[in-house]
């Protein structure tokens, strides 16, 4: 099950970009990853296609693996970890384990 969503705001707790904060571009579930704005920038070597886009050497975020990032907290501000609560119109909304807050 994933607990972190497009646009949320998370930590990177493993890796080279250990320590960063960033926001979610995207989410690959198949592969368990998430791309995070300004974490594991990658270089790609492009060949121009057109005369109107040239080639060259492009950065972009490369994928972090969904177990190595911390969701933070809107209301609190700390990382951490993420919980299920059921409302009493049956929804299913994530909860933050530190302060409780509706996520």
């Amino acid at each position: 099950m994933i607990k972190i969503k497009k646009n949320d705001k998370v930590k990177v707790i493993q890796g080279k970009d250990k320590g960063r904060v960033g926001k979610v571009l995207r989410i690959s579930p198949a592969k368990e990853a998430v791309f995070v704005e300004g974490a594991n920038i990658i270089k790609r070597h492009t060949r121009s296609k057109a005369q109107n886009k040239p080639g060259g050497i492009i950065k972009k975020e490369g994928p972090i693996n969904i177990s190595n990032v911390k969701l933070v907290c809107p209301g609190c501000g700390k990382d951490t970890r993420v919980g299920f609560e059921i409302k009493d119109d049956n929804e299913k909304v994530r909860v933050c384990k530190s302060c409780g807050q509706q996520i």
